[in-house]
């Protein structure tokens, strides 16, 4: 799917077929729903080959949640923006990396800790989780303590200005980085995304979105946090 999955187990014998059918879960999601694959069932829709009304209860199911942030965001949130292709990708992986960590409960872990691409689902725990310094690659800019969450980070640090505002067509700057704690994987990471988009009025709206906690780092270097973030040490940016 584009980035590193890494999974531990540390209560809860998932065995090499529980683990498999994880990993086996994600690459099937990457065949369907990749909008840089042809035959995908995403491009197969942008394309007009396929109707609304005739896409998979999964693909359904995404596009609801593109629907409902980008209603929420005002339409900074955009998975159609124009001249480019439908692109639900930031819905997409926090989707079905949640997904993922049912099928590891459903094979029988307990306290375990899934990574995608820095994206995290946190059972049982604590665990520490760290958000990476946005100006170096060898720090972290604070540390999230999660029991049951899951955090995800948007930023400028890895792919550059990737993220767009589709209120205005224009790459999001205002942020260096914008982390998202809730209690889900797909809540945090659409959450993180739309907040980015909405630049440093982003940082309020994620925080009362229900269930979320957030950490930020503002394009001059400010953070900004919510009260109640999970931080188990922090130090400025």
């Amino acid at each position: 799917m584009g980035f590193p999955v890494s999974l531990r187990v540390d209560d809860g014998d998932v065995g090499e077929e529980g683990a498999d059918a994880v990993f086996a879960w994600l690459r099937e999601v990457d065949a369907r729903f990749s909008p840089f694959r042809a035959d995908s069932e995403v491009c197969r829709l942008d394309r007009g080959e396929l109707a609304r009304d005739a896409v998979s209860a999964d693909l359904d199911e995404v596009l609801g949640l593109c629907e409902e942030y980008r209603v929420a965001s005002g339409g900074a949130f955009d998975v159609r923006l124009p001249g480019r292709g439908l692109d639900p990708c930031a819905v997409v992986k926090g989707w079905s990396v949640q997904r993922a960590a049912g099928l590891l409960r459903a094979a029988g872990a307990r306290r375990f800790v899934l990574n995608a691409g820095g994206d995290v689902v946190a059972a049982r725990g604590p665990w520490r989780v760290g958000i990476r310094h946005p100006g170096r690659a060898d720090r972290v800019c604070a540390v999230a303590e999660l029991t049951d969450a899951a955090i995800a980070t948007s930023a400028r640090y890895e792919r550059g200005d990737h993220i767009v505002d589709g209120r205005t067509g224009r790459p999001a700057t205002e942020l260096l980085s914008l982390s998202v704690v809730a209690p889900t994987l797909t809540v945090a990471d659409a959450v993180a995304t739309a907040a980015f988009a909405l630049g440093a009025d982003g940082v309020p709206w994620a925080a009362a979105r229900p269930g979320c906690e957030v950490f930020a780092v503002t394009a001059d270097h400010r953070v900004l946090r919510s009260e109640n973030f999970p931080a188990a040490r922090a130090q400025a940016a």
